[in-house]
């Protein structure tokens, strides 16, 4: 559906975005990765030809990107972008309207939304007596009441308490199922881990990463320990046969030299910890991520 070859944009002297490519299918759920700053929301805006790239090609469906092109998008910016003064169900409508949809079959589809996402009695509220959760869903309904072949999504999770965090999740796996093409951008890598096929990590302008998650995950292997335990595990760091680690309050990953090690590992925890589980996993994708981002940045200041 969407291919992105090459892409670039530079504003002054600062390159925003440099050799960026991606290849979005229907019916795939697509996470484009990477720390503040790194060019997620320029990559998207030159995507969808909200500025022109200065080099590069985007095809959707095999054409170049067209006026036409925006009915068959669902797009949700950063900044979200509502009337504030307005009426719910009014602002719904007209956004529908200016997507080709007739204003009464966008109310209905409007009712069946603001169902879905537990916000009916919301209808005749003005936008600013909504909280930012509700607000957030308002702007996701008028992403999604066209129809869209293609969702773009840029921190789809922003303002969404965990219950809701599930709901929208159930909801994008369902778009999905109707041969719909997702994009989302998050530093939510849990999310990204329960719902993308492919993903493109990019820092600095720069792709670093990219490809199936399943591919990516095998390709760092099974060294990587997940650990819950009860008691003070900072001296795991320490620990001459942990490579890296990532320790919080009762959780660890840990990615040691030589997973035969692990052994070793469990006797030095004895009597410090008490160990609730001790399982050898490929690494999350929050390890690759602060992996290949502290990897990248280390290469930048050697420069």
């Amino acid at each position: 559906m969407l291919t992105v070859s090459n892409l670039r944009k530079e504003f002054d002297t600062i390159v925003a975005v440099d050799g960026v490519s991606l290849k979005v299918n229907r019916g795939e759920v697509f996470g484009l990765l990477g720390p503040n700053g790194a060019g997620k929301t320029t990559t998207i805006r030159t995507v969808l030809n909200i500025i022109k790239p200065d080099a590069g090609t985007i095809m959707f469906d095999g054409h170049p990107f067209n006026t036409e092109t925006w009915n068959l998008i669902g797009y949700l910016p950063e900044e979200r972008g509502l009337y504030r003064k307005s009426k719910v169900l009014n602002t719904i409508v007209y956004f529908a309207t200016l997507k080709g949809v007739d204003p009464k079959e966008a109310r209905r589809i409007a009712h069946y939304w603001l169902e879905r996402f537990g916000v009916v009695d919301r209808a005749q509220a003005k936008v600013d007596e909504l909280s930012k959760g509700n607000q957030q869903k308002i702007q996701l309904i008028i992403c999604l009441l066209h129809r869209p072949q293609l969702l773009v999504l840029d921190e789809p999770f922003s303002g969404f308490d965990p219950v809701n965090q599930i709901l929208l999740k159930d909801i994008l796996l369902d778009i999905r199922k109707q041969n719909t093409a997702i994009i989302f951008s998050t530093h939510q890598m849990e999310q990204v881990e329960k719902m993308c096929d492919n993903i493109c990590l990019i820092d600095t302008g720069r792709p670093v990463l990219s490809g199936s998650l399943r591919h990516i995950k095998q390709q760092y292997g099974k060294n990587s320990i997940h650990i819950d335990f009860e008691g003070d595990g900072s001296f795991l760091k320490s620990l001459p046969m942990v490579k890296k680690a990532n320790v919080y309050q009762n959780f660890c990953e840990l990615e040691l030299h030589d997973i035969r090690q692990s052994g070793e590992l469990l006797a030095k925890m004895n009597g410090h910890l008490l160990i609730r589980r001790y399982e050898i996993v490929e690494p999350s994708l929050n390890s690759i991520f602060l992996d290949m981002v502290g990897h990248q940045s280390q290469l930048a200041s050697a420069k």
